[in-house]
């Protein structure tokens, strides 16, 4: 099995809720804008909490067209 390379990471991550509410709407405006200069290339969704947080984050791996 090959492996995916890649140029660049974004990494979207909140504890607050009403952040966690609007990062979908975040990450739709990101890659909107970076539409032309990047291909998505993997992506990993990560949850961690304790007590009192709630974290998510989601991380983007993408290649830079040439």
């Amino acid at each position: 099995m090959g492996v995916t390379s890649f140029t660049g990471v974004k990494v979207f991550s909140t504890t607050l809720a009403r952040d966690r509410e609007n990062m979908g709407e975040n990450i739709t405006k990101w890659l909107k804008e970076n539409s032309n200069n990047i291909d998505v290339v993997d992506k990993v969704v990560t949850q961690s909490s304790d007590k009192e947080f709630h974290c998510l984050t989601i991380t983007i791996f993408y290649r830079a067209k040439a």
